[in-house]
């Protein structure tokens, strides 16, 4: 892969087709080329150097593919925002992560506007893609700054914030690799060919945002592999559809939430979408339903690869073909890590038992910025977890339970909510769904779902009912919800992550539940 990398290839081929935004404006490699050239001129003039951080609040645009080529190549890390986020929590990350710059959509201004108020960032240090009262244009970023390459180039990094299931989200930070830019690009393109995706001939489709690490990673990766890269703004079954069809799309990075929506179209709709071009649908983030993933293989063909992994580092692959002999399973661990699953007091789980899941990747290293107590509690030895539960069967696949701070112990028994949500969903009425622990004075915990319906159908006692009796049979007894309320929708952000404290934190006010 040493011959690939955007930089090189852009310089090869100018006029490759590199990046198309959501309203359909296409750009050459050479004009991204020399505009994320002119953004590290700029930033540099603002006085930004390698090691510094610039936080970015944006869209699905062009300027945050700009932005990460800048920083690969100017040793800068870049913290992603999500734009759905509180003013007070926007503010929380840009002052945590030391961020010298913010860039943001004009889509935002207001929220970041307040977001930014009493924070010791300079106001010739704001920029903004549209007009935003207090912030500059980003195009003056840019405006009169050389389009060569600069020089002292060296390897950036995007820290990126976990949303966390305790406390406020921390910083994922890396080393800043000390090679060249086109060393880490070589490395980013050679995870894809995990994949079996090749260099050059592809079209990536990015369905999620872009502040998602996987969903960034991906991205950016591609473009390395000198693949084009369509943007999306706000997905839909059916935009997503058109897009494949118009694009040729090769590649794509989804999850299950996704795949879901995608089979709730009717069926003549799925029958005339074309999707023969597709070669790789890959997706993580959250576990998977069997049912789900078996239709979708038999919809889009042997085309859907899995993996596992988190923003500290991974990880796992499934391929169609492994999948399909291991229904369920998201994967083996890849060349450069390893696997340990472990019970509660450090000794190893035994194939087939349910236990803390560790990874370990290689040489990588990363720190939870700040936060060196958190950093020392996820590490054993040289291996990290991120707390979800799972086991390793006889063959070394991988099969997830849930995390465990979701795991509900009701009488004694560990039940994974995972697992019921799976279930549940297979029922035709049911939209999407939440499973989580309730207080109970007996049990210590009952189990709650919360369903939204499928559209259409309406949320009655009787619904309830016969979802409670599809789910008798079929799953264990002390499993079955005790009780189901509905919701017109849950709390899911545009990349389908559920925010479950939402929902269960109510039930648990006044009460020592750790969350």
């Amino acid at each position: 892969m040493a011959d690939l990398g955007f930089w090189k290839l852009a310089s090869d081929d100018p006029n490759h087709l590199a990046l198309v935004e959501p309203g359909g404006r296409q750009h050459s490699a050479g004009e991204l080329h020399a505009s994320a050239n002119q953004v590290v001129h700029g930033l540099r003039e603002l006085g930004l150097r390698a090691g510094d951080t610039l936080a970015v609040v944006l869209e699905n645009e062009a300027a945050m593919v700009e932005i990460m080529l800048a920083a690969g190549q100017a040793g800068l890390y870049v913290t992603p925002i999500n734009g759905h986020l509180a003013a007070p929590e926007i503010a929380y990350i840009v002052a945590d992560s030391d961020a010298k710059a913010l860039i943001i959509s004009g889509k935002y201004g207001e929220l970041c506007a307040r977001a930014v108020e009493g924070l010791a960032l300079p106001a010739a240090a704001r920029f903004a893609t549209s007009p935003v009262a207090g912030f500059r244009p980003y195009s003056e970023l840019k405006a009169g700054q050389p389009t060569h390459a600069p020089d002292a180039r060296r390897a950036g990094a995007a820290m990126t914030y976990t949303s966390g299931t305790t406390g406020r989200p921390k910083g994922v930070r890396r080393p800043l690799a000390d090679f060249p830019p086109e060393v880490v690009a070589g490395n980013l393109a050679m995870f894809l060919a995990l994949f079996g995706i090749q260099p050059r001939d592809g079209v990536h489709l990015v369905v999620s945002p872009l502040y998602h690490t996987a969903v960034l990673s991906f991205c950016m990766s591609h473009l390395h592999m000198g693949h084009t890269v369509v943007l999306m703004d706000k997905w839909t079954p059916e935009g997503m559809l058109a897009a494949i069809a118009r694009h040729r799309v090769t590649a794509t990075h989804m999850v299950p939430t996704q795949l879901r929506r995608l089979l709730a179209l009717p069926a003549d709709a799925r029958a005339a979408a074309d999707t023969s071009s597709l070669r790789h649908v890959v997706h993580s983030a959250a576990p998977c339903p069997v049912d789900v993933k078996q239709q979708m293989l038999a919809w889009w063909g042997p085309v859907i690869y899995e993996y596992y992994a988190a923003s500290e580092g991974g990880g796992t692959l499934a391929t169609p073909h492994e999948w399909l002999q291991h229904p369920g399973t998201v994967g083996k661990a890849w060349p450069i890590s390893k696997l340990r699953i472990t019970r509660d007091d450090g000794s190893e789980c035994a194939p087939g038992e349910v236990g803390t899941v560790y990874m370990s990747m290689g040489g990588h290293k990363f720190e939870y910025h700040k936060d060196p107590a958190k950093t020392a509690a996820s590490r054993a030895g040289d291996y990290f977890t991120v707390g979800d539960a799972g086991y390793l069967d006889e063959g070394g696949y991988l099969f997830l339970c849930d995390r465990k701070s979701d795991m509900i112990i009701s009488g004694g028994v560990n039940i994974y909510p995972a697992e019921i949500e799976s279930v549940l969903v297979g029922h035709p009425h049911v939209g999407d769904v939440a499973v989580f622990g309730i207080p109970d004075d007996d049990w210590g915990e009952s189990v709650k779902a919360v369903v939204e319906p499928a559209p259409g159908i309406e949320a009655t006692p009787a619904l309830a009912g016969e979802i409670l009796a599809y789910c008798r049979e079929r799953l264990a007894a002390f499993k079955l919800p005790r009780s189901i309320d509905f919701t017109a929708a849950l709390p899911r952000d545009p990349n389908g992550k559920l925010y479950k404290r939402r929902l269960r934190d109510p039930y648990w006010a006044g009460r020592d539940k750790a969350i």
